[in-house]
């Protein structure tokens, strides 16, 4: 008989089948390195020159972006350190609609620089104690960078929105920010509420249609649908708008009916023989097959009574938010009444938003209160497409529409992608509106800052704040790597430049030199720096007090078999 041994520790106490990682190479070390592989991904993506990664995301879906948000999103990533890098980058993301990629690149530096301090001899608790420190000092020195006069703006001014959003869509869509900033800067500008505070970004919607290219690209006030009107009539102008959720339809009944037929004259209609049978109720009398006309007829009179009801309280559009039956689109015909459909519940209620009109439930007569109004609907035809266009030029409208053209559906994507965040951008900067130097020079200044006053500490978290400062240094050497530069030339120059008291200079990408920022006219916003260095720090401290793993089994059964593998 062979000698059992008992487990004993941790294994005694937990299920059979479950992980524990403990001490500085199992856990602390292993976390680190999988933040560091997730932030070296998204990286190269950073800034106006970065690279685009193609992403097929477990739905066979295609992404080509180098939007770090996306990318985090579709990787599906699994690690759990890693994970709060990435929700992180998606705190970013909601809060402010930029940064996400600085968030999880600077993450990943401080945490890389945080694994040579634990090699050094550094405790944990130490590095974290002199990353806090550091990012509080982070906060102070950006407030002393903010540009003069920077936090007063007139948020409909177009050319103060289009110069505090150039980088945020440059970095997405370089070389077409000149383009693309005035369309969203416009667009923005149409659909702000009396106090900017309350901007909402789902007032800017995007239409995107194949075909063309950028310089096709148009701002529509009001809404463009992906589907035509359901009639023969394609156009209207000046018109009243009824909305109505339920369909534009006579109510079928839940239940079986049966119809009790009084009088010859009810039956009256005409004999068919079998095989001549044609639509329209039947019934039987004396063993032959009539058809009844009368009855039909007190429906069709209904239907006709609705439609009219409609067309005389002033409407002339009719939207439908579900099927729309062949009789009541006989009638919206006859009473020349223009038929839409919209099947999204969202949309319909954009639509609403858009011509100010109120939805019914069931088909009735409106009020003339809950009726809309637009200036313009008509079906048009773009790149092949057949879209309707709903304008309303006057007022003020709630609902802009940026329709986007481009070669393929991923470029269209993209696009889209760089005009969520140019709103994005425009909504932070309703609420702050202070700008700090782009193109590196801010990181470079809060690196040059950050040294000086680590030398000023006196325990050991000073290394801790030495290298959260060495930390900033990633921005402008991956910035100049992205464009093919020397990295270690233009850090150089950069604090050169710096030292001599020149705080406002940075990289300028096309030339391969350094300038001056005011003159290029590159500016981030003081709140997207602020909240992604935040959310970085944080994220970094989370996965830095972690000392121990422990897994429990998985839950559920054996593994599902690879197709094609028998039985036994």
């Amino acid at each position: 008989m062979g000698f059992q041994m008992q487990p004993y520790g941790v294994q005694s106490m937990l299920k059979e089948g479950h992980k524990h990682l403990s001490g500085l190479d199992e856990a602390v070390l292993k976390n680190i390195d999988a933040c560091r592989q997730l932030s070296t991904i998204t990286r190269t993506s950073l800034g106006p020159n970065g690279m685009n990664k193609m992403v097929i995301n477990h739905l066979d879906k295609l992404f080509v972006t180098n939007d770090a948000a996306t990318i985090v999103n579709e990787l599906e990533v699994q690690h759990p350190a890693a994970k709060i890098l990435v929700l992180a980058s998606k705190a970013q993301q909601e809060e402010i609609g930029d940064g996400a990629n600085l968030t999880i690149s600077f993450a990943g530096e401080l945490l890389q620089n945080a694994e040579e301090l634990i090699r050094m001899g550094l405790h944990p608790s130490e590095i974290i104690s002199g990353y806090t420190k550091a990012i509080n000092k982070t906060g102070e020195i950006l407030n002393e960078l903010v540009e003069q006069g920077s936090d007063t703006m007139d948020v409909r001014n177009k050319d103060q929105v289009v110069s505090r959003m150039k980088a945020a869509v440059a970095s997405k869509q370089f070389g077409q920010e000149d383009i693309l900033c005035p369309l969203i800067a416009d667009a923005c500008i149409q659909v702000c509420p009396k106090n900017p505070a309350n901007f909402n970004v789902d007032n800017v919607r995007v239409a995107k249609l194949l075909g063309g290219g950028l310089h096709n690209c148009t701002i529509v006030r009001g809404m463009v649908l992906k589907s035509e009107a359901v009639g023969s009539i394609k156009r209207m102008e000046k018109a009243k708008i009824a909305v109505f959720v339920g369909g534009v339809d006579t109510s079928a009944t839940e239940t079986k009916g049966t119809v009790l037929i009084h009088s010859a004259e009810q039956m009256s209609g005409s004999f068919y023989p079998a095989g001549h049978w044609s639509g329209g109720l039947f019934g039987m009398k004396d063993g032959i097959l009539w058809k009844l006309e009368n009855y039909a007829k007190t429906e069709e009179a209904k239907v006709e009574e609705l439609i009219k009801a409609v067309a005389d309280s002033g409407a002339k559009i009719i939207v439908s938010g579900a099927a729309v039956g062949e009789m009541a689109l006989h009638f919206c015909e006859r009473y020349k009444l223009m038929v839409l459909k919209i099947s999204s519940k969202f949309e319909l209620r954009r639509f609403c938003r858009t011509t100010g009109s109120v939805a019914l439930l069931k088909l009735s007569q409106p009020n003339p209160d809950d009726l809309g109004y637009a200036d313009y609907v008509s079906v048009e035809e773009i790149g092949g497409v057949r879209v309707t266009i709903v304008k309303n030029e006057e007022g003020g409208n709630s609902v802009c529409t940026v329709v986007l053209r481009g070669s393929t559906e991923s470029i269209l994507d993209d696009l889209e992608r760089a005009v969520d965040d140019g709103v994005n951008t425009y909504k932070a900067m309703c609420r702050d509106s202070r700008i700090v130097p782009g193109a590196a020079a801010t990181e470079i200044e809060l690196a040059r800052k950050l040294k000086e006053f680590s030398f000023k500490e006196t325990g050991l978290d000073q290394y801790a704040i030495a290298k959260f400062a060495e930390s900033f240094e990633m921005v402008p050497k991956t910035l100049a790597e992205n464009a093919g530069l020397n990295a270690m030339e233009v850090i150089s120059s950069l604090y050169a430049e710096h030292s001599a008291g020149n705080t406002k200079v940075g990289i300028d990408l096309e030339e391969g030199v350094c300038k001056d920022v005011s003159t290029m006219n590159i500016w981030d916003l003081h709140v997207t720096k602020f909240f992604a260095l935040k959310y970085a720090a944080d994220a970094a401290c989370t996965v830095l007090r972690v000392d121990q793993i422990i897994m429990a089994k998985q839950a559920g059964g054996p593994k599902p078999q690879p197709a094609g593998m028998d039985e036994d």
